[in-house]
């Protein structure tokens, strides 16, 4: 009589490795803004369409990652980074995630449309096959602009959420999306600096390996510079306010401060201690712009309550 249990073999795919290929941290992050962008707009939603709406953006972005690892499980398999995720591990064949990726993509942008309205799920549907196609099969390999270009499409999430409430685009929203938009080539080029190894392995053009970590360096503290008065000036419109405000400031403070650190570093530097202010940077980074949606969504819930002051 044979075993029920079953125990699948090393080179088998778990459900693990299908909610791997949806890159959950990268989605995370599309998840929260998005949510962001749905609650400070002017128009309330219902919870449950609200609910729904949301779950449908997690699926496209997750599409989006799926798609993104079928294609790039050439250098997936080359990166220390990512040569333990499905494909290149061979849990998951290529083929399996294009499918699972296509099937998801139809699926949450059909029925974002129909749980809310139409120009939402095109949007979706737009942000996916830009980050795919634009961003993956185009400029990931073509440009070391790839990430400044690209990144729009991880900003384009508080913009659908907007979107989904209101069915439109607003200076708000724009301004949402032009925080995200300005914060991925610092957050992602700090990633690179010490990175850089792999992404030469790669072949991928990222800035360090195509002009160096000097001049990378100094597109850092750019970005820093240019990011910070947007990003306050966001306290300035109907969604901010003193307490987005007054996080604004810090955290770009402190932004500007790690940017000056790293633009001020020599490589000897950064070799001897294994590039620690740069890894530091990288995960502030994440804190940062958490901050920042956090401090709006706190804004919302203050004007609901009554309780806001511009």
């Amino acid at each position: 009589m044979s075993d029920i249990s079953y125990i699948p073999q090393d080179n088998e795919a778990r459900f693990g490795d299908y909610i791997a290929l949806l890159k959950p941290r990268v989605m995370s992050l599309v998840v929260f803004t998005a949510f962001v962008g749905l609650v400070v707009a002017p128009n309330p939603v219902h919870p449950f369409v609200g609910f729904v709406a949301i779950l449908f953006i997690a699926l496209g972005g997750g599409a989006s990652g799926a798609l993104n690892m079928w294609y790039d499980a050439d250098i997936d398999r080359i990166m220390r980074r990512t040569r333990s995720r499905p494909i290149p591990a061979g849990r998951v064949t290529e083929r399996e995630a294009l499918g699972f990726g296509l099937a998801l993509s139809g699926i949450s942008c059909v029925m974002l449309a129909l749980a809310t309205n139409v120009f939402a799920g095109l949007f979706l549907a737009f942000t996916i096959f830009f980050y795919v196609v634009v961003y993956t099969m185009w400029l990931k390999r073509a440009t070391p602009q790839n990430i400044v270009i690209g990144g729009a499409a991880g900003a384009f999430p508080p913009m659908i959420g907007w979107a989904v409430a209101t069915g439109g685009i607003s200076i708000e929203s724009v301004a949402m999306f032009l925080l995200v938009f300005l914060w991925t080539p610092p957050h992602f080029w700090s990633l690179a600096l010490f990175m850089k190894a792999d992404y030469d392995e790669a072949k991928v053009p990222m800035l360090t390996s195509t002009h160096g970590r000097t001049v990378t360096r100094k597109h850092i503290l750019a970005y820093a510079l240019v990011l910070a008065p947007l990003a306050v000036g966001i306290g300035f419109t109907s969604i901010g306010g003193p307490l987005y405000f007054a996080t604004a400031l810090v955290m770009n403070a402190l932004f500007i401060k790690g940017a000056i650190e790293i633009y001020g570093r020599s490589e000897a530097q950064a070799e001897a201690d294994k590039y620690a202010v740069e890894k530091r940077f990288f995960y502030f980074s994440l804190i940062y712009l958490f901050a920042h949606f956090l401090a709006l969504l706190a804004e919302a819930g203050l004007s609901y309550l009554g309780l806001g002051i511009w």
